[in-house]
């Protein structure tokens, strides 16, 4: 079969998005407009969330998150070593100290059982707070997080740029969606390319705290609050002596120090219209998943595989097997750009310096070496899923 280049992850754009985005561009505003709003109002309504607020990217979401917290220098959190390296810088753009607890190599998630671990064997207080990670797209159980984390007075975290529309469930057999804050304190997403909505760049945090939701709009924003109820200065400085019991139209307050950290109206409008094809990504993807799982089922070289799992959003479908930078090269060979997630975070440089080392968190280390990341996209077609798997096939039965 002759086939075009397929990548591990693929944006899909249509006639439709452009439409949205160029009406964005010839509107008013093309930041700080009306259509930031509306799309974190429908964000907002799809997770199932009661406050949304768009920003820059899922790093920045992650930054703002950790400001909101309040995490200082000293402050300990626990996250995953298998997670793209910000949902632990965060806490160090912050100057706390990140805690890798190992994974559980059946789910690829962050093992709670390890995290209950370090919590047991510190003195109480010792951490601050836990980041989970709905890795690949598979969603933690945050109701047993949320036990484990009230026990010890710790905030949640949770990391769902992988799981927009996944979801886990309860004790009471109700489904959880990822980031609808129910149990987490706080949540992000990423809007990146692969993603399942894309705008580009951008991210999302959702959460069912005003009072973070509040801090967040400012954070986002160099600090800046425009609400006549929320000033400190007092009307008279405001109006510079005026004769007015009202604060000028023109007034605003820096009360924190914040970032520029806005999306701007045309990402947004693009991921309005994103948005609205959501849930029919969501199922090619899991019938995508479902075709990998029955082609490797009792393949002898599968050593694992992401499966068919209730809830699963599917970012990634992940196999492990040996030879694996074998079948890398092979497949790249044959135009298939598979990837690996992830390089175990504490095993980068900067982490290995921070006194991480090999042997720390030996799951998570031995699932490095035989991940490889297939082609998972909506728009891959039944034709190239085959060619991708019959070439995986032919690579370990030549």
């Amino acid at each position: 079969m002759e086939t075009k280049a397929i990548p591990y992850g693929r944006q899909d754009i249509t006639s439709q998005d452009i439409e949205a985005v160029t009406l964005a561009l010839q509107a008013d505003y093309l930041t700080q407009g009306p259509r930031i709003n509306k799309f974190e109002e429908e964000f907002a309504q799809y997770v199932g969330s009661k406050y949304a607020v768009a920003v820059s990217n899922g790093t920045a979401a992650l930054h703002l998150n950790a400001l909101a917290l309040g995490v200082k220098k000293g402050d300990k959190v626990i996250t995953t070593p298998l997670t793209f390296a910000a949902s632990a810088n965060c806490v160090r753009y912050c100057g706390g100290e990140v805690v890798f607890a190992d994974i559980d190599p059946n789910t690829y998630l962050l093992d709670i059982n390890s995290v209950r671990s370090l919590l047991e064997n510190a003195p109480k207080g010792t951490y601050r707070g836990i980041i989970p990670v709905d890795f690949a797209g598979r969603a933690v159980d945050l109701e047993a997080f949320r036990k484990l984390a009230d026990e010890y007075e710790l905030w949640i975290i949770e990391d769902s740029c992988h799981s927009p529309g996944g979801f886990f469930v309860d004790s009471n057999g109700v489904k959880q969606h990822c980031g609808n804050g129910n149990f987490a304190d706080l949540a992000i997403f990423s809007f990146h390319p692969v993603k399942h909505i894309a705008c580009g760049e951008g991210g999302m945090i959702t959460t069912n705290d005003e009072s973070l939701y509040q801090k967040l709009l400012a954070l986002r924003t160099h600090g800046i609050v425009k609400d006549d109820d929320l000033y400190t200065n007092s009307v008279e400085f405001a109006s510079a002596k005026a004769s007015t019991d009202q604060y000028p139209a023109w007034y605003m307050e820096m009360q924190m120090l914040g970032y520029n950290y806005r999306i701007t109206d045309f990402q947004a409008a693009l991921g309005s219209s994103q948005l609205l094809r959501a849930d029919a990504g969501l199922e090619r993807r899991r019938e995508i998943a479902q075709n990998y799982y029955n082609a490797f089922l009792d393949k002898k070289y599968i050593n694992g595989q992401s499966g068919v799992v209730e809830g699963h959003a599917y970012h990634l479908y992940v196999v492990e097997v040996n030879d694996r930078l074998g079948l890398y090269n092979f497949l790249r060979e044959h135009s298939i750009y598979a990837q690996i997630h992830y390089i175990p975070c504490h095993l980068m440089p900067y982490y290995r310096e921070l006194g991480w080392k090999e042997g720390d968190l030996p799951l998570a280390e031995s699932y490095y070496t035989r991940c490889i990341s297939l082609p998972m996209f909506p728009t891959l077609t039944d034709k190239e899923q085959q060619f991708v798997i019959d070439k995986i096939d032919s690579f370990y039965n030549e």
